[in-house]
């Protein structure tokens, strides 16, 4: 199959945006809890929408008395917090357009943000983060020395800002709320910048109201009836996050925000939330940790026997569902029994013990963790998307799941393969364009008006989009050989040492990797097998140590191997005392690869490959 359309659901007037989803939910439901706030005592205190309204109305006409007009540029950067979502909201009222900045971005990063964006004013989620602003405004110059900054890191932060209100009048809101129609820009989302400097992404009132309205009943048994809840901990500066917020908003689901990861677990049992929307990175940490936990407690053997029983009984599930079979035989169903109170229901235990499905986006996710995760009953749903696609465009949903794919289009979109295997867009939730870059907004589309993602996929019959990888980071051999180095990657990493995996080899004679492994894993394992307490420094330099933990790697390059032909295999491989993160710069926000980062501060790393 070369095209698949999922038929619209549902369409919006030209007259609508944003705001108005929240003020008719507000008239309907006046009392409906949309969000939740911790109450510093390990509770959580319930937010109703006309509680959330009210706050957003008196934040908006804070903003216009400080002199936000509508069209005007708002730049927000913060953790993920319900404060986030007061002024996310609160701009759109005030018919300004958002422009996100992640919390751990650079000066320069800012700097560049702010001069291309031509933001009026910031708003800051923590003091610690003026610093960084300002010195970003002072590389711009000129007015931007004087951007005025302001904190909504709490409750008296943002009656600080709706203080300002004072000359604001009902009326004056009520005229910049309903000012910005379907097509205009709602939000300046910039990319995350993996080959370049990050482009200013025009995303539109429509891309993010159609594209909530459709999922929201696509997605129906995820999102669940009735009473649904959420825990966001993903950045809301993603795109991802801020889009998901937002169909919960339209759907009335409960939405509590983290950006702790050291509380996540305790903010999990507490909150208790339906279902969850993740990056594969969370599920590989759950997973490998619950291994790592299961092999310092002396019951690794029984952890891998559930571990195989999870895999196979899913797999066995996923081939009746596509026709291959009759399900899990009587004994699969047995050991599956025999493990649910063992193993299975203390890691659903983990993640709050409510919760259904689990959504997975932003990078690929290894299919067997996918099959782990749903034979232990929490089903992962993968999707995919760009910050040009108001991130989901494809979803897999229950009762049309297959894993290994991203599933089928969302309603009113189109997937379509190029003949080169790209693959290509159109429908209402892709963007609008690229701020002030209009050559590279006319390059983006091909002539049929859809957009080119860059990304290699295929189709299958019945519709499922598969990714292979991005177009530009296709590695070629020296002999020639074409390699998809993610696919690759994705298997040496589903192991518990590994952290990361860079596959190399463009120009070169054979395909190779650098390994870097986890701190934490590695030392479990070195105390594991005798070692002691072993730094991933230390096991390198102890020769018998060393020689295991390069042993355990191979076996997991090995495996990895057998899923390509021996012309793309990795044949060698060299463990990286080094850890990729966002904070070094190798990764970003949502945990993908800069590969030429990498590339450049670990050349000599991959020389050596080559020489030894």
């Amino acid at each position: 199959m070369r095209e698949t359309t999922t038929e619209p659901i549902t369409r919006i007037g030209d007259h609508i945006n944003v705001t108005h989803g929240v003020v008719a939910l507000c008239e309907a439901q006046p009392g409906h809890p949309v969000y939740a706030i911790s109450n510093g005592a390990g509770g959580w205190l319930d937010i109703t929408i006309s509680s959330f309204l009210s706050q957003v109305k008196k934040v908006a006409k804070g903003l216009i008395g400080l002199g936000v007009e509508p069209g005007d540029k708002v730049a927000v950067m913060s953790a993920t917090s319900y404060s986030w979502a007061v002024v996310d909201q609160a701009i759109w009222f005030a018919g300004g357009i958002s422009v996100p900045i992640y919390e751990t971005s650079s000066a320069h990063q800012i700097a560049h943000l702010l001069a291309s964006s031509e933001a009026q004013l910031v708003l800051i989620g923590s003091d610690h983060l003026r610093s960084a602003v300002q010195a970003g405004a002072n590389m711009v110059g000129g007015k931007k020395s004087g951007l005025e900054i302001y904190s909504i890191e709490s409750t008296a932060d943002l009656d600080e800002i709706a203080a300002n209100s004072t000359n604001v009048t009902n009326s004056q809101l009520e005229t910049a709320r309903t000012r910005a129609r379907a097509d205009d820009v709602a939000t300046l989302v910039y990319t995350s910048g993996t080959t370049g400097k990050p482009k200013g992404v025009e995303i539109t009132h429509r891309n993010l109201v159609e594209g909530a309205a459709n999922i929201v009943p696509f997605a129906a048994d995820i999102l669940g009836e009735g009473e649904s809840r959420t825990l966001l901990f993903l950045p809301l500066a993603h795109v991802l996050a801020r889009a998901v917020q937002l169909i919960c908003l339209h759907r009335g689901i409960q939405v509590a925000h983290t950006a702790d990861t050291s509380t996540l677990l305790d903010d999990l049992g507490t909150f208790r939330p339906t279902w969850l929307l993740v990056v594969p990175r969370v599920l590989e940490k759950v997973y490998h940790s619950a291994a790592a936990k299961a092999s310092d407690d002396g019951k690794g053997a029984i952890f891998e026997e559930a571990r195989k029983t999870a895999v196979a009984y899913s797999q066995a599930l996923q081939a009746a569902a596509d026709g291959n079979g009759s399900g899990p035989s009587l004994a699969l169903r047995a050991k599956h029994a025999l493990f649910s109170p063992l193993v299975y229901s203390k890691l659903r235990a983990k993640l709050g013990g409510e919760v259904t499905h689990i959504v997975s986006g932003a990078s690929p996710l290894n299919p067997e963790i996918a099959h782990f995760f749903a034979g232990i009953g929490l089903p992962v749903q993968e999707g995919y998307g760009l910050t040009e696609s108001t991130a989901p465009i494809t979803l897999n949903i229950p009762g049309a799941t297959r894993i290994g794919t991203v599933g089928l289009p969302v309603p009113g979109n189109t997937v379509k393969i190029a003949e080169d295997g790209e693959i290509l867009l159109k429908g209402p939730v892709i963007f609008h364009g690229y701020y002030n870059r209009p050559d590279e907004t006319k390059e983006a589309f091909d002539d049929n008006g859809f957009f080119c993602t860059g990304d290699l996929g295929s189709l299958d019959a019945d519709g499922f989009l598969s990714v292979t990888g991005r177009k530009k980071e296709l590695i070629v051999t020296a002999g020639g050989k074409n390699i998809f180095p993610t696919p690759l990657e994705e298997s040496v990493r589903s192991d518990p040492l590994v952290a990361q995996t860079v596959v190399v080899g463009e120009g070169r004679p054979f395909a190779a990797a650098l390994v870097f492994p986890d701190p934490e894993a590695v030392s479990s394992w070195a105390e594991h097998n005798g070692f002691g307490h072993l730094s991933i420094r230390d096991a390198l330099a102890d020769e018998a140590a060393s020689h295991a933990l390069h042993a355990q790697v191979q076996q997991a390059v090995d495996r990895a191997n057998t899923e390509v032909s021996r012309a793309e295999s990795i044949r060698s491989f060299a463990l990286v005392d080094a850890e990729l993160s966002i904070e070094s710069g190798h990764l970003t926000p949502s945990m993908k690869l800069i590969r030429a980062k990498v590339m450049d501060d670990f050349s000599d790393a991959v020389e050596d490959l080559y020489t030894a």
